[in-house]
């Protein structure tokens, strides 16, 4: 048998002996091996490179999610599945590539029987005069359903769903969420969404007279089988209009916008609330800056504080500012992407109007064994009145905490 040549601490060269626990050796590990291979070395139980890529594929079967990540380096790891897409393709082989929503009516975007994955999800629409209902955005509903369930995992606004409140678009890119050309009105969606017994996506319109120009791919694959332990992904939108601030009396501006004390928590606002094991993946946040002043009016004092199953406060996970949980610093105005964290709108003159920002956890997932509570303070020691809107993202193994949305009128953003 070929052994390696190593070095050791002394820097004195040595022969490495091979794995005996999983037949691989360090090279193997580092090169060759599958991340399912790579697991059970680490766990010291005897999986070969072979087999694991045996159990991700076995005689050209599909058997499921597999052991593939998705980087450009795993790109050449071979693997097994049934591509498939739902799409607005005209039946006819005609142009007419779309489907026209009318007020109230409820369509279904895919209705995928078996196991599979969604793995993107791309839409764009508009009204059918441009100019007829501007915030339809915040009209249209998109739920997704897993695995035979009454209730939703995915209930939020569509335009909110791909990165952005205020039903406003603007150009983006992230990992996951994707705003594109022209003006942000091409939504993408990269989260995967993994399914053992079925899924369904539908829009519903909420809008008053006009009817919705729709296109749309949701692409799939198809597997013989989901294995287990993996989470269904879901998507909750929140809103707080305004939230439950103080009046600023006697104090003076300084005074109100960064002094005083928070020492529980309480009267956060909660962007998510959850229970059962899983992963927080990120959020979206929108705020509608609504104080009135030509003094410093900067609204994003506010700490993020997530209590993880059940904790007292202090949390284990609390951070220092809303501005610093979402990656950007010094009370920032400059619109900026990047795959994990941005802020796609940046408000007016002295922090007024429109904000979005969004922040996925996605080499850092936060995860919990019971309950997360997923919270930021509304300015510092939650003093400001403010309109925020969110969206949070995260996977867990069912059945969910069913939650609801507010009634259409309630989700009208403010004039800009």
């Amino acid at each position: 048998m070929k052994h390696e040549r190593m070095t050791d601490e002394k820097g004195v060269g040595r022969r490495a002996e091979p794995n005996r626990g999983g037949g691989l050796t360090r090279r193997q590990l580092l090169t060759g091996g599958t991340t399912l291979a790579l697991t059970g070395f680490l766990a010291g139980e005897a999986t070969s490179a072979t087999a694991a890529m045996e159990r991700s594929g076995k005689d050209g079967g599909v058997s499921g999610y597999g052991d593939h990540g998705s980087s450009l380096r795993d790109l050449p790891r071979l693997r097994s599945s049934r591509r498939k897409r739902a799409s607005s393709w005209d039946r006819s082989g005609g142009n007419d590539d779309r489907l026209t929503i009318e007020p109230g009516q409820t369509v279904t975007l895919a209705d995928i029987p078996g196991a599979g994955c969604v793995n993107h999800v791309w839409i764009t629409a508009d009204t059918e005069n441009t100019d007829g209902e501007p915030n339809f955005l915040r009209k249209l509903l998109l739920r997704m359903y897993w695995d035979g369930e009454e209730e939703p995992s995915v209930l939020v606004p569509l335009g909110d769903f791909f990165g952005m409140g205020h039903a406003r678009t603007a150009d983006f890119a992230s990992a996951p969420l994707q705003m594109s050309p022209e003006d942000g009105k091409s939504f993408n969606c990269f989260f995967h969404m993994p399914f053992a017994c079925g899924a369904r996506v539908e829009v519903t319109s909420e809008l008053e007279s006009e009817r919705v120009l729709f296109y749309y791919y949701v692409d799939y694959e198809e597997f013989d089988e989901l294995e287990e332990g993996l989470g269904r992904f879901h998507a909750q939108w929140r809103r707080e209009n305004p939230t439950d601030g103080a009046e600023q009396g006697e104090e003076t501006n300084l005074e109100f916008q960064i002094e005083g004390e928070n020492l529980s928590g309480e009267g956060n606002y909660v962007l998510l609330e959850a229970e059962g094991k899983g992963h927080y993946v990120g959020c979206v946040l929108n705020v509608h800056n609504l104080r009135e002043t030509d003094r410093w009016n900067w609204y994003g004092e506010g700490d993020d504080m997530i209590f993880i199953d059940g904790e007292e406060w202090p949390p284990s996970l609390h951070g220092t500012g809303a501005e610093d949980y979402f990656g950007i610093a010094w009370c920032p105005q400059q619109q900026y992407s990047a795959p994990y964290h941005g802020i796609t709108l940046g408000g007016g003159e002295n922090w007024s109007g429109q904000v979005s920002y969004y922040r996925f956890h996605v080499e850092d997932p936060v995860t919990f064994e019971k309950c997360i509570r997923v919270t930021i303070e509304h300015g510092h020691a939650n003093k400001r009145s403010d309109d925020y809107s969110s969206v949070a993202y995260w996977y867990q193994i069912e059945p969910h905490k069913p939650f609801s949305i507010l009634p259409v009128d309630e989700r009208i953003p403010r004039p800009a």
